[in-house]
């Protein structure tokens, strides 16, 4: 077939000339022109903008925003004269549209992402937020990973409609839980009925907002975990602690609120007697100028009860823990198990309270 090349000249119009079309459908946020403009100021203008005869722009709406933005007065452009006026505004669509049809190959785009960050290279310029950083490690496909563990842990598809709402207690075996307020006195309540758990072992939201939506909505990686988790933005839970009837908490928490949650836990009454580690496996890429590798968990005991422990003397504040659970289908991002089963204090036929179990990966 014969192809109809546009004009390889490219010419140099002032601004004015240009004139935006009324109906263009791509809407362009503050956050995106900002990050086109960062895009432009550090390579160039390297894709100049598509026009009518007339001046109305066919594409680069974005272009000449941020070109605004920074302050420029004229614009690189190439005249589309061999299109009609249907062609037009079906190519402004097509324009838009294609590039949205490609996906990411993860794997090489981590790596790419890896080398610059081993060059030092200001990642602002990239279009790519934090949490698409964050999201990148966490699937295991993209790192190289073995993915989530076959067998007896496999996560069901979440239901159109949810089965269960607030105020049902589920009794799953020998396992009780509470679909609730974990600081409302009546809720926790009701799950423990007569019974005093010794040991409270709780993953709550780090104070981070934690929103992975994103992901799927802006091509990055896909996944099933979209859901949102109501208070996410909040460290101290000493409304919670206050509940617990037990001498023995491990509260995971996110190293920048260490001292808030360290000061939510003393205020319920306990004493913090260790701080342990768990080192992963692989790197949180980030834009920091270091990038996270643990997570820290404060061993706490009430101030006038027993550690109950039930370890050996040779553990130590540091695990090294692999995680194969690290992109299962969860509304929360999941910890490996043996967060859980390496614990020191811990006694047979003792019972133990997951705080905050709705927000954890395992119950």
């Amino acid at each position: 077939m014969d192809l109809v090349f546009a004009p390889s000249q490219i010419e140099t119009w002032p601004i004015e000339r240009l004139r935006p079309y009324a109906s263009n459908a791509k809407m362009h946020g503050e956050d995106q022109v900002a990050k086109i403009a960062a895009s432009m100021a550090r390579f160039g203008w390297t894709v100049p903008c598509m026009v009518a005869e007339d001046g109305e722009l066919i594409a680069g709406h974005g272009r000449v925003l941020a070109a605004t933005m920074l302050g420029l007065t004229e614009v690189p452009v190439i005249r589309l004269s061999h299109l009609d006026e249907a062609e037009r505004r079906a190519y402004r669509i097509a324009d838009n549209k294609l590039t949205e049809l490609g996906d990411w190959d993860e794997a090489l785009l981590r790596d790419e992402i890896a080398g610059l960050l081993a060059e030092d290279f200001d990642l602002d310029v990239l279009g790519i937020d934090d949490e698409e950083l964050e999201a990148l490690q966490r699937d295991p496909e993209a790192l190289g990973g073995d993915g989530p563990v076959e067998g007896e842990d496999d996560v069901p598809d979440i239901p159109v409609t949810p089965v269960s709402a607030p105020g049902d207690l589920w009794q799953l075996g020998p396992h009780r839980l509470i679909c609730g307020d974990s600081t409302s006195a009546d809720v926790v309540g009701r799950l423990l009925g007569d019974v005093r758990p010794l040991l409270m072992i709780t993953d709550p939201p780090y104070g981070v907002e934690y929103d992975p939506s994103w992901r799927n909505q802006a091509g990055a990686a896909k996944t099933r975990r979209t859901g949102k988790v109501l208070n996410d933005d909040r460290a101290d839970w000493r409304e919670a602690w206050a509940l617990f009837p037990g001498d023995v908490a491990y509260v995971w928490h996110g190293a920048l609120h260490a001292a808030t949650v360290a000061e939510s836990l003393t205020a319920a009454g306990f004493a913090i007697r260790s701080q342990i580690i768990w080192a992963k496996d692989r790197l949180m890429l980030s834009r920091g100028d270091y990038h996270w590798q643990h997570e820290p968990c404060w061993y706490a005991v009430r101030a006038k009860g027993k550690g109950h422990w039930a370890g050996d003397r040779k553990q130590t504040t540091l695990w090294q823990i692999v995680n194969r659970d690290q992109d299962a289908d969860t509304v929360w991002p999941c910890n490996p198990r043996e967060l859980r089963e390496n614990l020191g204090s811990k006694s047979t036929g003792k019972l133990r309270l997951e705080w905050l179990a709705a927000l954890s990966d395992r119950f």
